[in-house]
Formats: structure tokens, C-alpha cells, sequence
């Protein structure tokens, strides 16, 4: 290349480089950080050089386009899914939390058993069922896509570890890994390029919980589950952990093929027999806590249907352990309005890091 191109290349990259910096500046999100650090205090102490490189590693234009390409050459190249993510065999990919060691791991996840102990108890003494449905880890039901994956000793324990300790506890508690292994010989219980039950895992695993509530609900209310007529891809939430969500589908493979499914949704068909047209009488106060795994491939459809039960869904995203179940118990919605039934579902791999906030303030909030 001649002294002129060369010169006239780095010209163009310098262009595009100031143009992608101030673009980035200038975007909304930038300025509101911006006007926060527009002081001498923060020029001198480093907030304000701290801002900008913060602004011009997230918000570039190219941004997406960049991590995108980074993350076809990281899967196609080396078959890596980048930090959070393993890749298995038959584009089946992994969270690598299910995976991983945590330090004292059995400690943390005696305190949050002994935590919910205590919740039970008290539950009980107000004539509240709890029942507790701990979602086995992925890489544990479908260990066959694992291949090469490595799956540590402390992780490979967990579940039996965790239903020991609900046992002893004397916990309500609703086995589901039996159910869903047995399944998978039929077919997967989880997505492939998701952390989650699929629908036919949410729909085995909702049945088991319904089938192992104990407490003399009303299940006098009818509903039915539908499918979509067409089939659509399933955004899975590791596609874009590894920045390929939005990865075209064409002829050379730059991706996991998304899954693909006819969506299903759960719609009320009846009132209760003994309900009249102007009786708002809504039955038995059902209430479900959690995570994703109760907001998505419609476990919560498929419970009410198999309770015959409205059933109030308060699980968050990316709730954990006690994230949705710390905002429910201490807020009014619980004290004006109590349950005679509380399903709390959490995912196993969430009761070995270390205790969180929202945690801490459940398990404190019950020790008054």
C-alpha cells in the first residue's frame, strides 16, 4: 500500500472514530450522566474522566455492530461463548453460573434455607401454605448437550444438597427434577439457546407443583391453554449474552439456530359455578413468587390451569432467590391483602453465591 493510501485510510479512521465519539456524547443517556460530573470537583477527583470512557465504551453507534461481529468470530473461530456462556454440542448453550464453583457455597445456602424455615413457620401460623419449587439447573437436566462442558463437583451436588436441607427444615417442597428427567427422554425440557424451561417443561413442572399443593384451595375455575398456529423463533436470553441475538439467519452459519416454538398462552373459559354475573368473589388469594422461570414459556398459564385456581404472578426477572418474595412480604399488597397460598419458585443455582441485598433484607425482615 503506498504511502498516500496509508495516509488516506488513516484520515478516514480517524473521521469515523471522532464521529463515533461524539455521537456517543451526544445521546440522551450521555447527557444526563454528563450534566451530573459538570463541575470542577468532579475534573480534579476523575469522575469526569470516568464518565466519558464509560460513555464511549457503552453508548458508540457501532457499538452493537461491533460486539456482534466479536461474538460470530468468538463462536465460529473458537467455539467460545464468551464469558457467560458455554457452548455445547448441537448449538445447546450453558449459563456458566450453573456451572461454576462458589466459595462457601453450602454456607450460603444454609442460611437462605434456615431463612425460609422461619418464613414457613410464621406462614403457617397466619394459615398460609407455602410451598416452595426449586428449578433445577439446566445443565443438569439436559447434562447430555453438556459434551465438553465442564460441570463442576459443588454444582453437580447442589440440588440433592438443597432438597436435604428443605427436608429438614420440614418445608413444603415440590420435587421437580424427577418429573422433568423423566420427560427428557421424550423430548428437551429446556431451550436450547435460553436458560429456561421451554413450554413443555414449564407445563411438567406447573403440573407437579399443582399436583403437591396440599391446602383446600378452591378449584372451581376454568381455563385452557392454546397454541399460535404459526411458529416463531424464541429470543433466547444466551443468544444475546453472546451479542448474536440480533445475528442475521442466512446461508453461512453465524449462530445457534434460535429455537423455534408454536407459543402457547392460557385463557380463562369459565367462571366458578357458584359465581354470579355481578360476584367478584375472585376465589382463594393464590399468590406466585419467583423469577423468569414463572414469567416465561407460560408456567403461570399452565398453573392456574392445572390448579383450576387464579393465581396472583409476582415473580420478577432476574428476582433470584428472594428478590420478588423480599418486595411482596414487605409491602401492603401481603399485610392488607393476605393469601391462603403462597408457590415460591426460585432456580437452584441462586442459593450458592452470596447473599444479596434483597436477600439479607427478606431473611432480617422474618427474625423480628
Amino acid at each position: 500500500m503506498s504511502a498516500r493510501l496509508q495516509g488516506l485510510f488513516l484520515i478516514a479512521l480517524l473521521i469515523v472514530g471522532a464521529w463515533q465519539g461524539s455521537a456517543a456524547l451526544a445521546t440522551n443517556v450521555a447527557e444526563r450522566r454528563l450534566a451530573r460530573i459538570a463541575n470542577l470537583q468532579a475534573l480534579f477527583d476523575g469522575r469526569a474522566a470516568r464518565t466519558v470512557n464509560f460513555i464511549e465504551a457503552h453508548y458508540l453507534p457501532a457499538d452493537g455492530a461491533l460486539r456482534m461481529i466479536g461474538g460470530i468470530l468468538r463462536w465460529r473461530v473458537f467455539r467460545s461463548g464468551g464469558p457467560q456462556v458455554d457452548v455445547g454440542c448441537d448449538d445447546w448453550l450453558f449459563f456458566k453460573e450453573e456451572l461454576r464453583n462458589w466459595p462457601d457455597a453450602e454456607a450460603h445456602m444454609r442460611e437462605r434455607v434456615a431463612g425460609l424455615g422461619r418464613i414457613a413457620a410464621r406462614l403457617a401460623g397466619d394459615g398460609i401454605q407455602l410451598v416452595v419449587a426449586p428449578v433445577p439447573d439446566k445443565a443438569r437436566v439436559e447434562a447430555g448437550a453438556l459434551c465438553g462442558s465442564h460441570r463442576t463437583a459443588q454444582a453437580d451436588q447442589r440440588y440433592g444438597a438443597l432438597m436435604r436441607l428443605l427436608r429438614d427444615q420440614g418445608i413444603a417442597t415440590v420435587e421437580l427434577l424427577a418429573p422433568l428427567a423423566a420427560a427428557r427422554a421424550r423430548e428437551p425440557m429446556f431451550y436450547r439457546t435460553d436458560t429456561h424451561w421451554n413450554q413443555t417443561g414449564a407445563a411438567i413442572a406447573s403440573k407437579s407443583v399443582a399436583e403437591a399443593v396440599t391446602a383446600p384451595i378452591e378449584r372451581r375455575f376454568g381455563f385452557h391453554t392454546e397454541k399460535a398456529t404459526v411458529e416463531t423463533d424464541w429470543p433466547g436470553d444466551l443468544l444475546r449474552l453472546m451479542s448474536l441475538d440480533a445475528t442475521p439467519d442466512i446461508w453461512l452459519k453465524l449462530r445457534p439456530r434460535p429455537d423455534r416454538q408454536l407459543v402457547e398462552r392460557t385463557v380463562a373459559t369459565q367462571r366458578a359455578e357458584s359465581v354470579g354475573l355481578l360476584d367478584e368473589d375472585p376465589g382463594d388469594r393464590i399468590v406466585l413468587l419467583g423469577s423468569s422461570y414463572a414469567l416465561n414459556a407460560n408456567f403461570h398459564g399452565r398453573l392456574q390451569e392445572y390448579l383450576r385456581a387464579p393465581v396472583d404472578n409476582l415473580a420478577e426477572a432476574g428476582g433470584g432467590f428472594a428478590g420478588s418474595a423480599n418486595h411482596y412480604f414487605r409491602g401492603a399488597r401481603f399485610s392488607e391483602t393476605p393469601p391462603r397460598l403462597i408457590i415460591w419458585e426460585f432456580p437452584e443455582r441462586a442459593l450458592s453465591p452470596p447473599l444479596n441485598a434483597d436477600d439479607r433484607a427478606l431473611l432480617e425482615f422474618f427474625q423480628r
